[in-house]
């Protein structure tokens, strides 16, 4: 109703919506739906951002914060169903706790960038049978598949640890989940630490369902990432195997999350968006109320007090499949052994190494060192050949005839005379690389087929899948390698595992140093004697008995693991606390070193968080940025991200530093 003296309104209010960017910036802005347009929330919609057109999510109603005179329209919706709601809910949660702008992890919900599927684009893909799979399972294996089959028919949130020695036929057992998942009609995601452990699963997945998975991972082309992206996101795509990204995919109805080497410290994402795919799997499944299974040999300490504490289930596959047996594992004293300093293979690995040859069997040796040699120096004035652009040594690759730098990937040619003395032909290669191993083999053993397995030098799954063919057809006698070929593989003739350095991830001042030393070599373990015959391991050493070596030999993985609780405990070290840390980079040295300080006397004062540093990192210098840290100690009941949030709002930083939280780190360096 209007007064005798007022101009009637004939505008009518104006709907607006928040809009979603995929961009790393705000949490979305308002923008003017056009009166013919019905728009739901949820909708993929085309917004104008600056002088360009940007695809954005409507994520909820506008703010009302700025005058709808001032906003600008919506251009138009995008022939797509609505983003899940359990989609947008994950994105907002992944956000919240990381302390990242929810546009950056909505643009891994987008697969990086939505491409529109082509004219000639068909969602045409195989779907799994889950008919084909054959039940042939222990009892043992029976009953743990039967209590995963049940979660999922329960369509319920619940999160179980399956865990069976290497070779127990965990994967045997998980696949009976999918094929539950699938005969629900629903959707099931497997995630992999690693791209190329598609190779090793690949197979035995199409054999079990009668079609390939749908893959996601960095490795596909961009054709194949359009497809399979829109065959997830229309439910036409139901079983999918990736790597930590697929985890965020919008699908339209998931069903299973299967987490396969759930202790792999490959789940840890360290730069970009920040976050453990473990653990966001476990919210993801929350969210979205339906089932995670973790699998592992080697479970984390994390997992394992989950637990202790009645939070998750426990189903334990204690022996191997069939007539395959556990590897005898031996402990070889290098102190006691008398070895030249270009040998790097004791005697008794070595004499192993011949028999298993003669008895036409295959081997294994491990050492977790990329290209030939760690370190190159100057033998006239000890010069050490460092990164220009990382506190980090370069490491010489036969390969490619040239010193790489493993942090930040930079490369040159060895100089032929020294850069700091100027002496010629002086340079030494310090300490062995799996080509300087693989040189030993080449000269002691010149008859025996020797391959090389590392992630340089296998750079796309379709690599792997040859090598793992090359394996089974035994085409190859010895197989040299670093961690990529620690887990997942199997190889039926290979009786045989060397570990050259077994004590290389013990150093350092790492609090899961023990812990991930033991579940590496472990993995690395049971990659022999998967079969009929029996399997032999040689854990080269310095220190025997080290608790983790003692544990190996003789087989005392709870017991190791219950002394590392204890330690954790006493230590209030994760999972019996909390910790953060705040890494603050720039290029102005002196900028970085007062910002850290600065950071550090505005952190919150109370007994229940503890600020150590700022410090230089281990790597102080990376990709030519200074860097220093700061760690946070908390108790466990407090919640990090919001108390990190609040300490670090009100800060006033130049934009030339970049802060960077990392919640539950993994890597300290």
């Amino acid at each position: 109703m209007t007064t005798p003296h007022a101009k009637p309104n004939t505008n009518k209010a104006q709907k607006t919506v928040r809009v979603l960017l995929p961009l790393p910036v705000g949490s979305g802005y308002d923008y003017i739906v056009p009166p013919d347009l019905s728009i739901k929330i949820g909708s993929f919609v085309s917004v104008p951002f600056g002088k360009k057109e940007v695809l954005g999510i409507v994520w909820a109603e506008g703010s009302g914060e700025v005058p709808a005179s001032k906003l600008k329209a919506l251009n138009r919706p995008l022939d797509l169903e609505p983003l899940p709601e359990v989609t947008r809910a994950f994105v907002d949660w992944v956000a919240g706790y990381t302390l990242t702008p929810p546009g950056s992890i909505l643009k891994m919900v987008l697969g990086g960038q939505l491409r529109p599927l082509k004219d000639k684009d068909k969602l045409d893909f195989p779907q799994p049978d889950p008919a084909l799979l054959t039940g042939n399972l222990t009892e043992e294996q029976t009953r743990a598949a039967e209590a995963l089959c049940a979660d999922v028919q329960e369509a319920a949130y619940a999160v179980t640890l399956l865990d069976g020695v290497t070779g127990s036929g965990k994967t045997e057992v998980y696949a009976q989940a999918l094929a539950q998942c699938f005969r629900q009609g629903r959707q099931a995601l497997l995630l992999l630490p690693e791209i190329a452990m598609t190779a090793a699963l690949l197979g035995r997945l199409e054999k079990h369902f009668g079609a390939p998975p749908t893959l996601w991972h960095s490795g596909l082309t961009e054709k194949q990432r359009r497809l399979n992206w829109h065959a997830i996101k229309q439910g036409k795509a139901k079983f999918i195997l990736g790597a930590r990204s697929a985890l965020f995919l919008p699908y339209a109805d998931l069903g299973l999350i299967v987490v396969d080497e759930e202790h792999e410290g490959a789940y840890k994402q360290e730069e970009g968006v920040i976050y453990h795919g473990r653990d966001m799997a476990v919210v993801r499944a929350h969210l979205g109320k339906i089932p995670l299974i973790l699998a592992s040999a080697t479970p984390s300490l994390e997992t394992h007090h989950n637990v202790k504490q009645g939070k998750y289930k426990h189903l334990i596959l204690h022996s191997r499949f069939g007539a395959a047996k556990m590897p005898q594992i031996e402990l070889v004293d290098l102190r006691a052994e008398k070895m030249s300093a270009q040998t790097f293979i004791s005697q008794p690995l070595f004499d192993a190494l011949e028999k298993a040859l003669a008895a036409k069997q295959q081997a294994m040796l491990f050492l977790n060192r990329r290209g030939y040699a760690p370190l190159t120096l100057c033998r006239a004035c000890g010069n050490r050949l460092q990164c220009p652009s990382c506190t980090a040594w370069l490491i010489e690759h036969k390969k490619t005839s040239r010193l790489h730098c493993h942090q930040c990937g930079y490369s040159t040619k060895i100089p032929s005379a020294c850069p700091v003395c100027n002496a010629e032909d002086k340079f030494a290669a310090c300490g062995p690389g799996i080509e300087r191993i693989a040189e030993e083999v080449a000269a002691r053993l010149p008859t025996a087929r020797a391959a090389i397995m590392a992630s340089d030098t296998l750079d796309s799954a379709k690599g792997a899948a040859e090598l793992v063919e090359q394996m089974d057809n035994h085409a190859i006698d010895i197989l040299i390698g670093t961690q990529i070929m620690a887990k997942g593989y199997h190889f039926p003739r290979l009786t045989l595992v060397g570990v050259i350095d077994a004590d290389l991830g013990l150093a350092g001042g790492d609090p899961r140093a023990a812990e991930r030393t033991f579940q590496l070599l472990q993995q690395v373990a049971g990659r022999s004697g998967r079969a009929e015959d029996e399997g032999t391991v040689f854990l080269q050493t310095t220190q025997p008995d080290h608790p983790v070596m003692q544990a190996l030999a003789k087989g005392q993985r709870d017991a190791f693991m219950q002394t590392e609780m204890r330690e954790r405990q006493a230590f209030h070290l994760p999972p019996f606390a909390r910790l953060a840390s705040l890494t603050i980079s720039g290029a102005d040295r002196t900028q970085v070193v007062v910002a850290a300080q600065k950071i550090a006397a505005a952190a919150p004062q109370t007994e229940r968080m503890r600020i150590l540093g700022p410090a230089p990192a281990p790597y102080a210098i990376l990709r030519g940025k200074t860097r220093y840290r700061l760690t946070i100690q908390a108790a466990r009941n407090v919640n990090l991200s919001a108390a990190v949030a609040a300490w670090l709002a009100p800060l006033s930083l130049p934009r030339t530093l970049k802060v960077q939280v990392d919640i539950d780190p993994y890597s300290f360096l």
